[in-house]
């Protein structure tokens, strides 16, 4: 059955691009109501759904609009926690662009809400069943696809980056609660000091910092803390990868494989996914 929680949840945080600190209350919803995100410092709080459709900007984060031009961005990693944690219904406000970046990880997101206590709804569980294989690729030679599974969802992410630090990572298993916990949701996003000096000179990642965020320069890591996991990289693009795949409005039943992708694949294998009812089905 369908979930969502007993009672309304706080959280404030930092915004990653902004730098301006933003509330989120996370509020129970009626069954088949979904994720939707309120913009709740606009005239009229707009609601914006969660969904694929809706996927405005995919450079740097995931990022929703509506057809007004109201946004709300970088919902990837509490979207990851929505759905492992079984939330299957909330209204999120939040009073600022950006959702907190925390520690550039779910972890935080992940225990409040796992931890939360939940209410059972008079409502079956919407799963998506992927029925037939669906691939998308770019021009430089990343690909992603979503194929049939017998139960579950289950990730194969591949990825290869020239600091000898982080090399070729590959994950591939299928995601339990119990490896989200452990090793997924402590994942911190990650990045090259070169690329953090650029998007600072553009006036991005005012909120950026050691404390949220793994960052790599050449072959040295910065954090002087380490990794905290032995694959945090490819961990943490499993942990963007399924909070993505959550904006398909479902649970998926299916094997995702990816091989160098990030936000942009994923929308538009969703894109992919729902444009042949014969894809999937709704069980």
């Amino acid at each position: 059955m369908q979930k969502t929680l007993k009672e309304e949840i706080k959280i404030q945080g930092v915004g990653l691009h902004s730098g301006v600190v933003s509330t989120l209350i996370i509020k129970p919803a009626a069954a088949d109501h979904g994720i939707v995100f309120v913009r709740s410092d606009l005239p009229g709080k707009p609601r914006i759904p969660a969904l694929y459709s809706y996927v405005a900007d995919t450079r740097n984060c995931t990022c929703l609009s509506d057809k007004d031009g109201n946004r709300v961005s970088t919902i990837e990693h509490l979207m990851s926690a929505l759905y492992m944690a079984g939330i299957d219904n909330a209204l999120i406000e939040v009073d600022n662009l950006e959702v907190p970046i925390m520690d550039g990880s779910a972890k935080e997101f992940f225990a409040i809400l796992n931890n939360a206590e939940k209410v059972e709804q008079n409502a079956p569980l919407r799963q998506l069943k992927v029925l037939k294989e669906v691939s998308f690729s770019d021009d430089k030679g990343n690909s992603v696809s979503l194929a049939p599974a017998y139960a579950g969802l289950r990730v194969k992410f591949d990825i290869e980056f020239p600091s000898a630090v982080v090399g070729h990572q590959v994950f591939n298993h299928e995601i339990t609660c119990d490896i989200f916990g452990s090793e997924i949701a402590c994942s911190r996003t990650f990045c090259e000091k070169s690329a953090v000096d650029y998007l600072k000179s553009v006036g991005l990642i005012k909120g950026g910092s050691l404390d949220n965020a793994v960052v790599l320069d050449g072959d040295t890591l910065l954090n002087p803390e380490g990794f905290r996991v032995e694959h945090e990289c490819v961990n943490h693009k499993v942990l963007d990868a399924v909070g993505d795949l959550y904006t398909s409005g479902y649970r998926i039943i299916g094997e995702l494989s990816a091989f160098r992708t990030g936000h942009y694949h994923s929308n538009e294998l969703l894109k992919k996914l729902f444009e042949d009812r014969s894809n999937y089905e709704i069980i």
